[in-house]
């Protein structure tokens, strides 16, 4: 545990003044990971919240959340606990009980976060949980995307601060350190894939070639230093985007494979597709494209389609999923998931007859960010006027299954600027103005 402060800090997971939610479920790791943030929160500058999620699976899941929150108040850590119905929700969403219980302890990570409770969450798996991943991954048919495993950090607020960690140096922390910490039983149920890989395939993987773990790990990280060159090669152009629809150019599938395959993945995620697609989905879409008659459909994950029609592949979400977007003022272009792009550029001039709108540099605060609508944002109008944003998106009559994925620049919950529709008063061009960016929108 000695590398985790180089590690926050190499990988950039904390910045001063943030508060850290830490996902607490009574476990070694867990616990290991609290005692160690906690005792770095004055040294980085950061604060330390233990989440515990009840996920009702078992008899004494209410005991280990009593125990969670006793050890908090000990060690003077706030904390919150929740609780959801997993067995219900995988029944319901005729899921695994595994996929119920992550989703529904995200969905209250994510919760957290848009109502400001926490700025991120840090999550305890571990290097002994990334060999895990990168296999299952490998075994479910993903491709270099999956077999790259876990990052340090997801979507800028999930981070993993003893991701380099092996489960030795977390066990030897816990017993040179005293930390108590409870047993989950059903880490013992090989009937769940996590378990049967832990608990049987990996210990005999080791047994027979010992290091095998590590070479796992560095395997994924060499996979994911190569897919990180291969997507720069990726490009969208001429992908047509529109709500929850994207038409992608059969010509892009002359291409070699590992571009094809990330292109489509690329266009999944800009329609709102995130997870559970796999390289035979990806694989359907291609000879749907090469081999199909016109007209043809097919049914993928999530109620998401494709269809050939003429000289063009379809994808179609019909159950767009909410994403967390957060993205830095950059110049460039900027993917933005459900909407399209937003493409950022220096100007000369400026061009009252081009679709875009222009922002003084200079009046754009260095913390300002992309993002989607949250509540309470607050806009001022071009000229003068201050109303809340949704007000103003109404008055615009934008409609409303629009607003939610409209992006915005904003500077906490003052926006400075609509993509693709209006400008604040504050970052507004006039006679002083040195620097002068402009904004346009790829939908």
């Amino acid at each position: 545990m000695e590398r985790v402060k180089d590690f926050i800090i190499e990988n950039e997971l904390i910045k001063p003044g943030e508060v850290i939610g830490v996902g607490v479920s009574g476990g070694s790791d867990s616990m290991a990971l609290l005692y160690k943030l906690q005792s770095l929160q004055e040294e980085l500058d950061f604060e330390v919240v233990a989440i515990h999620v009840n996920h009702g699976i078992r008899e004494e899941s209410t005991d280990e959340a009593e125990f969670v929150m006793k050890k908090c108040k000990e060690i003077g850590v706030r904390s919150y606990k929740f609780k959801i119905d997993a067995p219900k929700l995988a029944k319901e969403k005729k899921e695994s009980i595994e996929t119920s219980a992550r989703d529904g302890r995200y969905e209250i990570f994510k919760s957290l976060i848009k109502r400001g409770v926490v700025d991120k969450i840090a999550l305890a798996h571990h290097e002994s949980d990334q060999a895990e991943t990168i296999l299952m991954h490998i075994f479910r048919g993903a491709g270099i995307a999956g077999a790259r495993g876990m990052s340090a950090v997801r979507d800028k607020v999930f981070i993993r601060p003893i991701l380099e960690v092996s489960k030795k140096e977390i066990n030897d922390y816990i017993t040179n350190n005293n930390i108590d910490f409870v047993e989950d039983s059903s880490n013992k149920d090989n009937s769940y894939n996590r378990n049967f890989v832990r608990n049987i395939l990996l210990p005999q993987i080791c047994e027979r070639w010992p290091g095998a773990e590590k070479a796992i790990v560095s395997f994924g990280k060499t996979v994911g230093e190569d897919d990180d060159f291969i997507n720069q090669s990726v490009f969208d152009y001429a992908v047509l985007y529109d709500e929850g629809i994207a038409r992608i150019p059969r010509s892009y599938f002359i291409y070699q494979s590992p571009i094809v395959n990330r292109l489509l993945i690329k266009v999944l995620k800009n329609i709102g597709v995130t997870k559970d697609f796999e390289k035979k989905h990806i694989e359907l879409i291609k000879d749907l494209a090469m081999n199909a008659e016109n007209g043809s459909k097919i049914k993928l994950p999530f109620d998401v389609f494709a269809i050939k029609e003429y000289e063009y592949i379809t994808l179609l979400n019909k159950h767009k999923e909410e994403v967390d977007f957060s993205c830095e003022f950059k110049f460039g272009e900027i993917d933005v998931p459900n909407y399209g792009k937003i493409v950022i550029k220096r100007a000369k001039v400026v061009d009252l007859n081009k679709k875009c709108i222009y922002l003084d540099y200079k009046k754009i605060p260095k913390e300002a960010v992309w993002r989607f609508r949250k509540d309470g944002d607050v806009f001022t109008k071009f000229g003068g006027g201050t109303k809340k944003l949704k007000s103003y998106l109404i008055d615009k009559k934008i409609p409303q299954r629009e607003r939610k994925f409209l992006p915005v620049l904003a500077d906490e919950n003052n926006i400075l600027a609509i993509a693709g529709l209006e400008i604040s008063e504050s970052v507004r061009i006039d006679e002083n103005t040195k620097s002068v960016v402009s904004v346009s929108v790829k939908k």
